[in-house]
């Protein structure tokens, strides 16, 4: 497929294997390809509210028979029926018991379609076992060796698809992305239109220029974002950043005190905070109650605080919680007063045109317009738009969408 598009080429890229770049110049915003999925899915939690085949936000066109799945209309009814029905009749005979991990959807999915046209990275074994409760009557599995390596290849290859807020929607296989590799300067950003995936250069590229994307939130310092590649794509990354560790000393910034702060109190306090942020997803993942989340972020907020500048990335992770969690409690004013709190670091620690930034941006915006804050809404709207238009293109429907908010204003 990418010998067809004009402009790129596939090379070997040293240390890297494979990899994509690009024949002639392209600048900042410029489209450089898009692809439709392989294979999607989209998030239980999610249904209803978009469209299970094509992912628009607005759906009418409900499955009579499961009662969970929605569409656009008939003919995204009919698109999806050969994935649809690998779930459709389970739902139903499981009932609230069916609980298929959404990576385990996904490689249904892909089975599904190997099935279909003969096309061809870890999961536990508990996952293994759910996915032949759920799908075994309905698939020809392949033996367990084969199945874990399907599970891992999905695992670390699959792109998570999210909106312009970066809420999680789906999962989707791109084959043809995965010729794209990773770097902690990316010189491209990937966005979705539906189910389909568009790349966009975020640099000025010349022709011999490589192709990269971050698989990874480049918030956090070298060590860190290693740490991730690492455990997720079993490699570590060489880039210039990663090299200079330019933004370290920025990223981990302590607080300014009259004595200075010996190097093992900053030290403890990183594990402490790396600590808190694991045992907090693991405590959001099974209780999810939202007053001893926040009670959880206001007190690592404390207890770091006392070392950590309000701009450190471990302060800026647990704001972020707490603004999220403000937002579901409906509490728009704690929510406001912790994401502008984020605005100004996360613009100078993020590399440009992030969606990082501007979700921050589209969330105060919205919350600005709850609280009738007019001018607030506008401003924070149209610094959302500017990154957006970069990373999305002009045309893209949230583009649309953004415009008719601020001309109500």
């Amino acid at each position: 497929m990418m010998g067809s598009i004009k402009g790129l080429e596939r090379f070997d890229s040293p240390g890297k294997g494979r990899g994509l770049r690009v024949t002639r110049p392209f600048k900042v915003g410029e489209l450089l390809f898009s692809c439709p999925a392989y294979s999607h899915v989209l998030s239980v939690k999610e249904r209803g509210c978009y469209c299970e085949f094509c992912f628009t936000r607005l759906t009418l066109w409900q499955c009579g028979k499961c009662k969970k799945a929605f569409y656009c209309n008939v003919k995204c009814q009919k698109g999806d029926w050969a994935m649809h029905k690998l779930e459709c009749s389970a739902m139903v005979a499981f009932g609230e018991n069916w609980c298929p991990s959404e990576i385990s959807r996904l490689v249904a999915r892909i089975l599904a379609k190997k099935d279909e046209d003969n096309e061809k990275r870890e999961m536990t074994e508990a996952d293994i076992a759910r996915f032949h409760r759920f799908y075994s009557k309905h698939l020809d599995v392949p033996d367990h060796k084969e199945l874990l390596t399907l599970f891992s290849q999905v695992g670390c290859n699959g792109f998570t698809i999210e909106d312009d807020e970066l809420s999680h929607l789906g999962t989707a296989v791109y084959p043809d992305m995965a010729l794209i590799n990773h770097s902690c300067l990316p010189s491209v950003i990937v966005t979705y239109k539906g189910t389909s995936a568009e790349v966009r250069a975020v640099q000025d590229m010349k022709p011999g220029d490589e192709v990269l994307i971050s698989y990874i939130d480049l918030l956090y310092p070298t060590d860190d974002r290693n740490n991730r590649l690492r455990e997720s794509y079993y490699f570590l990354c060489d880039c210039q950043e990663c090299k200079s560790k330019s933004k370290d000393k920025a990223k981990l910034k302590v607080r300014k005190q009259s004595d200075s702060i010996e190097p093992d109190v900053i030290n403890n306090m990183v594990r402490y905070a790396r600590k808190t942020i694991r045992e907090f997803q693991e405590f959001k993942h099974t209780k999810n109650i939202l007053h001893e989340l926040l009670e959880m972020c206001e007190q690592s907020l404390e207890e770091m605080g006392a070392v950590f500048d309000d701009s450190n990335v471990y302060m800026l992770h647990m704001m972020y919680q707490a603004m999220g969690i403000c937002m579901y409690m409906q509490d728009l004013d704690g929510a406001i007063r912790y994401g502008e709190k984020l605005l100004k670091p996360y613009s100078h620690l993020y590399p440009p045109y992030s969606l990082n930034v501007s979700s921050v941006y589209l969330k105060l915006g919205r919350l600005y317009l709850g609280l009738e804050r007019q001018s607030a809404c506008t401003s924070a709207l149209k610094k959302a738009m500017a990154i957006m238009e970069v990373a999305h293109g002009k045309d893209h429907f949230y583009i649309e969408e953004l415009r008719k908010m601020i001309a109500q204003k």
